[in-house]
């Protein structure tokens, strides 16, 4: 187990527009603003197509698989982080029946918006390798 104590440094709410690639435009804001460390507390909106990768075997590293769709959907939830600049967004999708995703792709395209809120920490944390299988310390 690991273990940091930080502190938010600005709470950032970024709106998407219809058309808008979620991934690409999250990752374009993080530039754009110089985060080097977030978490993405939360996301909400919905989807006109759909890409998503998840795991799909037991082994390390495990096997992948990349479903992807054009169905209009809503944006249940999103989370994640951002680590040292990088986008590590989950993200979840539901229609009339079933709740469905993973690890957010390129070409999710926003319906009729999308909202995400990002909480950047302080400048000294160090996330990088948070999601790695070979975090040192």
């Amino acid at each position: 187990m690991h273990h940091i104590a930080t502190q938010f440094e600005q709470i950032h709410f970024v709106r998407f527009r219809n058309g808008d690639d979620i991934l690409e435009s999250l990752q374009q804001f993080v530039a754009d603003q110089g985060i080097g460390n977030a978490l993405i507390l939360n996301g909400f909106g919905s989807v006109s197509r759909y890409h998503f990768h998840v795991v799909a075997s037991n082994e390390l590293p495990p096997a992948e698989a990349y479903p992807k769709g054009e169905k209009p959907l809503d944006i249940a939830s999103m989370s994640g982080a951002v680590l040292k600049g990088r986008v590590h967004a989950h993200i979840t999708f539901t229609d009339d029946r079933i709740a469905l995703g993973g690890h957010l792709e390129p070409d999710c395209k926003v319906l009729t918006f999308a909202m995400v809120c990002l909480a950047e920490l302080e400048d000294d944390t160090d996330l990088s390798a948070w999601d790695t299988l070979t975090l040192e310390g």
